[in-house]
């Protein structure tokens, strides 16, 4: 008689099967196309507790299973001050899914909420220091965060239209502030889409977002500049289904003898500067 599967264990095979062309495949596609792991490489997980973290925390344990490349692995959790309904939901989803995390606590939630103006980016800055400390002191040289395929075309428009910019999200990064220290999105190829349909398939629920005001606010992001891109998005798939794709190859296709200006290292740059010489 076949022993049923424990939750895990179902939602392990949902990736490797059901779901390998749409999670598994593009995770392992960015990770050799980025290089994003090499042998040796001791990687934090850093896991908030939402669908994407969560999946990526799953993912990299497989990854670290299966994979070629050696690598060994640690499952962070920052308590920035969740409520207890949110730090239990995370820890419950952790042993559901068996990711020994280690948690540790900090007041970011409460520094943050203290300011009066652009909370949510001190909040983002304290909670990334935090992360790169805590993984430094425990060995790790890279921390994994949990970015994915439409967060790169959409923070590409947000700069496009709000930030007056041409400006996209790297798949990995060195740390400016902790020397030695690298960032990388093994999501990044990975589309939303498919990190909900997963979700949803093992059943899974997790809590909204890293944010504090999920406790008041059951549709973290409603109303922000970033849901108005998702939803221009979505109205653009109507017409385009390739949209979102051809926005993604875009940023790895820059012609930047066609801009104008362009800023490199800090630096800017004008067509202006080699115009002449050009001839």
């Amino acid at each position: 008689m076949q022993r049923e599967m424990t939750p895990c264990q179902r939602a392990e095979q949902s990736i490797t099967k059901k779901f390998r062309r749409d999670l598994w495949t593009p995770l392992t596609q960015a990770v050799r196309r980025y290089q994003l792991i090499q042998p040796g490489d001791k990687i934090a997980a850093c896991i908030s507790g939402g669908k994407d973290s969560m999946l990526m925390g799953k993912l990299m344990q497989l990854l670290q299973r299966y994979g070629d490349v050696p690598f060994e692995l640690a499952f962070l959790v920052m308590d920035p001050g969740y409520n207890e309904a949110n730090r239990r939901k995370i820890e419950d989803n952790a042993a559901l899914l068996e990711l020994p995390i280690t948690v540790f606590e900090t007041d970011v939630f409460a520094v943050a909420n203290s300011v009066g103006k652009s909370p949510c980016y001190l909040c983002a800055r304290m909670r990334r220091g935090y992360l790169y400390s805590r993984a430094q002191s425990l060995g790790c040289n890279k921390i994994a965060l949990g970015h994915h395929f439409n967060d790169v075309i959409e923070t590409t428009l947000l700069g496009m239209f709000y930030g007056s910019q041409i400006q996209a999200m790297l798949p990995k990064l060195h740390s400016t502030n902790f020397p030695g220290m690298e960032l990388i999105r093994p999501l990044y190829c990975i589309r939303e889409d498919s990190i909900l349909a997963w979700r949803d398939y093992n059943a899974l629920e997790f809590i909204q977002c890293a944010c504090r005001f999920t406790e008041n606010n059951a549709a973290c992001g409603g109303g922000s500049k970033r849901q108005e891109i998702k939803d221009l998005l979505r109205q653009l798939k109507k017409d385009n289904p390739n949209i979102e794709k051809s926005i993604f190859n875009s940023i790895h296709a820059v012609h930047l003898d066609t801009m104008p200006g362009y800023k490199t290292h800090g630096v800017e740059h004008s067509f202006l500067d080699g115009y002449d010489r050009a001839e």
